[in-house]
C-alpha cells in the first residue's frame, strides 16, 4: 500500500466519510457541496479528491490527485 492517504479535508477538518452521506442525501454537486460544508472551498487541496468522491463514493484515496485528475 502506498504511504499517501488521504481521507479529509484539512481546511474544514471534517472526514470524506461524513460529507459523503450528506452530499447524497441533499444531491449536492461539487459547487454545493463547497458552498454549505466550505470544504474544497478554501485551499482547493481536497476539491479533486471531493470530486471523485462524489463520483465513485471513495472516501480514502491511496493516490495523490490534481486539479485537473479526472
Amino acid at each position: 500500500m502506498s504511504p499517501v492517504a488521504v481521507s479529509m479535508c484539512i481546511c474544514r477538518g471534517v472526514s470524506f466519510a461524513a460529507l459523503l452521506p450528506q452530499a447524497r442525501a441533499a444531491g449536492w454537486d461539487l459547487a454545493a457541496l463547497m458552498r454549505e460544508t466550505g470544504c474544497g472551498a478554501q485551499c482547493g487541496l481536497c476539491r479533486p479528491y471531493l470530486r471523485r468522491m462524489l463520483a465513485t463514493g471513495e472516501t480514502t484515496f491511496h493516490q495523490l490527485l490534481w486539479e485537473d485528475s479526472r
